[in-house]
């Protein structure tokens, strides 16, 4: 039987400029590996010198136990996405795989760019309040492993922000 993975890519292009990106990436396995301090510390600089590297902003994270959030932005009219994520994984994963001798993490990853009409705000707090969602802090401001690189994000989850519900759980 000849097994073909199915595309979930948009065209080369959709991923070139001043766009805004959702992405989620998944740890190998769904392992637990982001409740540590140092390593969450280690891999958010990989993130950042890349992001400044290839031309994005981090506007916010969040690091779950299994992955990932970010929501960034191209900062120029040549930056890449998907240059920007394979330069972050094969970064933080060579020092990951150096230091624990085990993968960090899965092949692909999962993108949204957003559309005309979607607030990046809302994306910002629906990221940060993820580990609300999840039960592992009561407010998201206290958990350790999320943030922005751009604002003083506690101040916006304070201002609260229309929900924002991501295409994929949409209803109607």
């Amino acid at each position: 039987m000849d097994f073909r993975r199915k595309k979930i890519r948009l065209q080369a292009s959709r991923y070139v400029g001043r766009n805004w990106y959702f992405i989620t990436l998944c740890t190998a396995s769904r392992a637990v590996r982001f409740n540590n301090g140092e390593l969450v510390g280690a891999v958010r600089a990989s993130l950042a010198q890349q992001a400044e590297a290839k031309g994005f902003v981090l506007v916010a994270y969040c690091f779950m136990p299994d992955h990932l959030h970010v929501l960034t932005s191209g900062s120029r009219p040549e930056s890449a996405l998907i240059g920007f994520v394979k330069g972050f994984k094969q970064q933080s994963a060579f020092w990951f795989k150096r230091k624990t001798g085990q993968a960090l993490w899965q092949r692909f990853f999962y993108d949204h760019v957003l559309r005309t009409g979607e607030r990046w705000e809302a994306v910002a707090n629906y990221i940060w309040l993820n580990p609300v969602r999840k039960a592992l802090c009561s407010r998201p401001e206290d958990w350790p492993y999320s943030g922005s690189l751009t604002m003083a994000w506690r101040r916006l989850v304070a201002l609260g922000c229309d929900p924002w519900v991501p295409p994929w759980k949409r209803t109607t």
